[in-house]
């Protein structure tokens, strides 16, 4: 009896600690669709972390997990048996897309976002972003022009599959101007943890480290 009730201790605090994990450090998702390819493809599995926003605010080039901030996901999404939902909670499986998106900050709260500049490129706060290095070759960074003040405590977000991308420029008509609350972050992708041949960390890219673009 002592043995079994060691078990069922030893069994609920490693459920606890688990739990604790994923609420406050880390939390592994699915990624649903071909918005952010090919950094992230579909079904890739990518992990949040949770603790670089405890010191620091979101900045620019962080591809973030976030809750839909207001339809943003049209598609009827399959519910989750019981069991997955368990196992989704307790974190020993990775939460499925539904009511989160993934996507690339570009701008944060007062930044000025235009599309485009003359060389065709987006600009943030008149400086151009070169972003070959995450963009599709060939890609445009928007066919969707705009001029955007990002407002406090909001961010302005996109996919890097910019033609298959329903981003901040897709919702600039409807609630909240396509801007996203930085209260709705879930945490910042950091790293491909599955399928094993495309595992890789997830970092900014260079283009967002230009001296001036910060205001």
């Amino acid at each position: 009896m002592s043995l079994l009730l060691e078990m069922t201790t030893v069994t609920v605090l490693a459920l606890v600690i688990t739990v604790v994990l994923r609420l406050f450090v880390a939390e592994a998702f699915y990624v649903p669709s071909e918005s952010m390819y090919d950094t992230l493809t579909t079904n890739d599995r990518i992990l949040a972390e949770k603790v670089s926003y405890l010191h620091r605010d979101v900045d620019r080039g962080d591809i973030i997990v976030f809750k839909d901030p207001g339809h943003w996901l049209n598609e009827v999404q399959k519910e989750p048996g019981a069991l997955r939902r368990v196992g989704e909670f307790v974190g020993i499986l990775p939460r499925s897309g539904e009511g989160h998106l993934v996507k690339r900050v570009i701008g944060v709260a007062g930044d000025r976002v235009v599309c485009c500049d003359k060389a065709g490129q987006i600009t943030v706060n008149k400086i151009p972003l070169d972003e070959r290095e995450y963009l599709l070759k060939d890609a445009k960074p928007s066919t969707t022009t705009f001029s955007v003040v990002v407002p406090p405590g909001s961010l302005w977000v996109m996919g890097d599959n910019r033609a298959e991308s329903a981003d901040s420029r897709a919702h600039m008509g409807g609630p909240g101007g396509g801007f996203v609350p930085v209260d709705n972050v879930v945490g910042r992708a950091c790293c491909v943890i599955w399928p094993s041949d495309r595992m890789t960390m997830l970092r900014p890219p260079e283009t967002f480290k230009k001296p001036g673009l910060k205001k």
